[in-house]
C-alpha cells in the first residue's frame, strides 16, 4: 500500500484519538511525516475534505449521538468537542443537520451524520483477496420477532460497494442517528417477494417494533417481516484491514454449514442480515432457517 495512503490513514486516526482536543495542521503533519502543505493537500485527495471540514463534521455527529443518547447540556456537548462557543456550535450543528442542537435533543428524528472511512479502506477494496489461514466461526440460533424493517433501496446492487455506488453512503449515516431492535443498522439481502420492481436486492435499514408509527426518512421504505429463526455464524476479531478476509471465511462456513445437523433447513424466504465488520467482534451475518 501506498505511503500517502498509510499517511492519510494515520491523519485520520490521530482525528479521531483527539477529537476532543485543538487539531492543527502542525500535529496532522506530524503522524503524516510529511510537510503541512503535502500532508493538506493528500487528506483532500483521499477524503474529498479538507482537515477542518472533516473535523468540523465528525465532531457535530459525535455532538448529536450525545445529545441523543445522553443527558447532557447542548453547551457541555459542545465544549467538550471542541467548540470554542456554544453559539458557534449552534450554527454549524444548524447547517449540518438543519436544525438546532436544542430542537434536536428534544426530539430526535433521524438524521445523516458523517461517517468518515479510512483511506486505507479504500484502498483495500481495489485489491484481490484469498483465505490464508482457517477461522474458527461461532454458530448461535437466534429468534427475531415480528418486525418492521425501515430501509432505503438500490437499483440492481446485490452487495455493499455497489449499494454505495447507487443510493451514496451517507445513508449509513442515517441509519446510525435512528434507534434499532437489535442496537445497529442491518444490511439485508432481500429475497423477491420482498423486493419492489427495479429495486435493489440489497439493502441496509434499522429494525423496528411491529407497530412502528414513527419517522420514517424521505425516500425510504418499510418492510413487514414475520417472527423467524436465524443462525448466526461469527467469526473471530481480525484486524480492520483484513475485513474482506473475514468476511470471505464467515460466508464460506455459511455456504459449506448443513443446518439438518441440529434439526432445521435454510428458509430463504426471509432475508439473510448482514452487521457491519467490527475487527473487535469479528464479523456477523445471519441466515434464515426453519425446523425440519
Amino acid at each position: 500500500m501506498k505511503e500517502q495512503i498509510l499517511a492519510v490513514q494515520r491523519m485520520q486516526d490521530y482525528i479521531d484519538a483527539h477529537l476532543d482536543e485543538k487539531i492543527g495542521l502542525a500535529e496532522l503533519a506530524g503522524v503524516s511525516l510529511f510537510s503541512p502543505w503535502y500532508s493538506y493537500r493528500l487528506f483532500i485527495e483521499h477524503t474529498g475534505l479538507t482537515p477542518a471540514s472533516y473535523i468540523r463534521r465528525l465532531r457535530l455527529a459525535r455532538a448529536a449521538m450525545r445529545l441523543k443518547n445522553e443527558d447532557v447540556r447542548v453547551i457541555d456537548a459542545a465544549f467538550d468537542l471542541g467548540f470554542g462557543s456554544a453559539d458557534g456550535f449552534t450554527r454549524a450543528f444548524t447547517r449540518e443537520f438543519g436544525m438546532c442542537p436544542a430542537e434536536y435533543e428534544s426530539d430526535p428524528v433521524p438524521i445523516t451524520l458523517f461517517v468518515p472511512y479510512g483511506a486505507k479502506f479504500r484502498a483495500l477494496r481495489k485489491d484481490s483477496f484469498s483465505m490464508k489461514n482457517t477461522s474458527n466461526v461461532f454458530i448461535q440460533v437466534i429468534s427475531k420477532p415480528r418486525r418492521r424493517v425501515i430501509c432505503k433501496r438500490g437499483i440492481k446492487a446485490e452487495d455493499y460497494f455497489p449499494y454505495c455506488e447507487e443510493v451514496g453512503c451517507d445513508v449509513w449515516g442515517t441509519l446510525l442517528s435512528m434507534d434499532s431492535l437489535c442496537g445497529e443498522p442491518v444490511c439485508l439481502w432481500l429475497p423477491e417477494k420482498y423486493r419492489k420492481p427495479d429495486t435493489s436486492k440489497y439493502v441496509q435499514g434499522v429494525e423496528a417494533a411491529a407497530d412502528y408509527d414513527g419517522c420514517v426518512p424521505e425516500g425510504f421504505d418499510v418492510i413487514e417481516l414475520p417472527a423467524a429463526d436465524y443462525l448466526m455464524f461469527q467469526g473471530e476479531p481480525f484486524k480492520e484491514e483484513d475485513y474482506c478476509d473475514a468476511i470471505n471465511a464467515v460466508q464460506n462456513a455459511i455456504n459449506g454449514y448443513d443446518p439438518s445437523v441440529i434439526g432445521y433447513v435454510w428458509n430463504d424466504n426471509e432475508p439473510r442480515i448482514q452487521l457491519e465488520p467490527r475487527g473487535a467482534r469479528g464479523y456477523i451475518e445471519l441466515r434464515a432457517v426453519k425446523k425440519k
